[in-house]
């Protein structure tokens, strides 16, 4: 059975675990550096559909219906579905998803919602409420763009801390006899250190991981030399600086094995990115390919996955409001 550990962390007993998982990505991901571990890449990145928003509909049915091919399952042997993603409403997953038949809680957590989705998913196969769950997220670059900043026909100039959206999207089975396990989870709490610049989303976030963090291995009286990899969600070239200097003021140093989706999905430089990736895609579909069969081959064995969401709204932004950030953290170990 689960236990609680310290202040936020619970421990499960290894009965859950990530069976398969799936990894899609758009154009501009096919292009960087992990193109070659995507399960899925589309080179057009409106998937053949009338609007950006179907289009990212369309990412999420994409993923699920293939980590179901690749589990060799039908859709009624899933018990629920854990799933968000950044529009308002979690229209992707809603829109994407319902003709699939399968029980769905939506999610949200920003940017967050790939570890968030796999926390929960984790919990009910544990607790026995459910044999199998899957936990899917998405994002894409125009339609984010289209909510959250300008007209992608605007075409404003990019500030150097902004990130791109990852047009991508992850999805996860967790379920029972699996050799990748969810050995403890850390629930993020909501960290506002007042920041106001949506063009700076990896300085909004980084608070955030690095509380989570800092609370994880107190919880469990680890260090960061326990693990293979310390991998965070898309803070982004400036938020993983911030990341390691704020753990660097508590003693923590994890700049030796930490690593941030959003530095790994483009070439920082070559692709003109400028901070790196963003979005729930971003960590989605970096987890759910390069690093799930790094850890199939084991050349990871242990390691923490931070997903960091930015807890804001076009509402909130334009009434003037700062842009909350959190933080889930699940400690992922293949047997």
């Amino acid at each position: 059975m689960a236990k609680r550990i310290g202040e936020a962390t619970i421990e499960l007993s290894g009965k859950a675990g990530i069976s398969q998982s799936v990894g899609i990505a758009g154009s501009k991901e096919l292009a960087g550096p992990l193109g070659q571990y995507f399960d899925i890449a589309f080179k057009d990145d409106k998937l053949g559909q009338e609007t950006w928003e179907k289009a990212e509909s369309t990412l999420q049915t994409t993923a699920v219906k293939t980590l179901l091919k690749k589990a060799e399952l039908m859709e009624g042997d899933i018990d629920v579905i854990f799933a968000g993603d950044l529009l308002n409403q979690c229209i992707s997953s809603t829109f994407g998803l319902r003709e699939l038949g399968i029980p769905l809680y939506g999610q949200y957590g920003a940017c967050s919602t790939m570890a968030q989705t796999i926390a929960v998913a984790s919990v009910f196969v544990e607790s026995g409420a459910a044999n199998r769950a899957a936990a899917v997220t998405s994002s894409h670059f125009c339609s984010a763009e289209r909510q959250f900043r300008l007209p992608i026909e605007y075409g404003g100039q990019r500030t150097p801390t902004a990130q791109w959206t990852v047009t991508g999207a992850g999805a996860a089975l967790i379920e029972t006899d699996s050799q990748i396990k969810v050995k403890h989870l850390t629930t993020g709490r909501i960290v506002d250190l007042s920041v106001k610049d949506a063009t700076n989303m990896g300085a909004a976030m980084a608070p955030a991981a690095a509380d989570t963090i800092f609370r994880y291995l107190r919880d469990t009286g680890t260090t960061a030399f326990d693990y293979d990899l310390i991998l965070t969600g898309d803070l982004g070239k400036i938020g993983s600086e911030l990341l390691c200097q704020l753990l660097q003021r508590q003693g923590i140093e994890i700049g030796f094995n930490h690593q941030d989706c959003g530095c790994l999905i483009y070439d920082i430089e070559g692709q003109d990115v400028h901070a790196g990736g963003s979005g729930c895609g971003c960590c989605g579909s970096v987890f759910c390919s390069y690093i799930m069969q790094r850890l199939q081959r084991r050349e990871l064995n242990h390691i923490l996955f931070i997903a960091t969401g930015a807890l804001m709204s076009p509402t909130s932004s334009q009434q003037g409001e700062s842009i909350p950030g959190i933080a889930h953290l699940l400690h992922i170990t293949a047997e």
